[in-house]
């Protein structure tokens, strides 16, 4: 993949949880902790994000993590909080923070591995990263793999200020209602195509 690639990165979050992003930036895992929030997060995911080191670099959980492309396995399981949740567009200048980690897959899988970023895109399957679908009905094997390398990410250390949110994403009338009701000064579209 190459950076021309990528016009926006994406992170998943529930609606009401934006005003305090706005003021606080994104978050890492364990910042994001002190802070009263909801997530979507799966907690099996999490058990094993809690105690997963980045090699030559700190634990997952104290980086903010964004996906390529958020019409992915992790959106689809949160199909049923369509009402709630939005898929944050971020500036993909992101990239060229700091220390940013690229992921091969999704970070929590077992064979993961974690590049600096310009090595990282050109590890990164691109046709598989923003397929449209991940499915194989004839080899399970295959469809697991299409399956994690979809939630490819990119790791940014501690925190994403908010001047990098380009605005948000919706999956229908009620959640965008939700959104526009808590008055978020961030542009928000429905593009139900991206949920399931």
């Amino acid at each position: 993949m190459n950076r021309s690639d990528i016009r926006e990165l994406h992170y998943i979050a529930p609606i009401v949880n934006v005003p305090s992003i706005l003021e606080h930036g994104l978050l890492s895992h364990h910042k994001a902790a002190k802070l009263p929030h909801r997530s979507v997060a799966m907690e099996e995911i999490q058990d094993r994000r809690r105690v997963k080191r980045i090699p030559n670099a700190g634990p997952l959980h104290d980086y903010v993590n964004l996906y390529f492309d958020a019409h992915n396995p992790m959106l689809s399981k949160c199909r049923r909080h369509n009402d709630s949740i939005c898929v944050l567009r971020i500036y993909a200048t992101v990239l060229e923070l700091p220390e940013v980690i690229v992921t091969d897959r999704n970070a929590a899988a077992e064979w993961a591995r974690f590049y600096r970023m310009a090595e990282g895109l050109l590890a990164l399957e691109k046709e598989l990263v923003f397929a449209e679908y991940w499915t194989n009905s004839t080899d399970l094997l295959d469809e697991r793999r299409r399956k994690a390398v979809k939630c490819a990410e990119v790791l940014v250390p501690s925190s994403i200020a908010p001047e990098l949110l380009i605005g948000a994403y919706v999956a229908n009338e009620r959640a965008l209602r939700t959104y526009q009701d808590l008055d978020i000064p961030l542009s928000v579209v429905i593009k139900s195509g991206m949920f399931f």
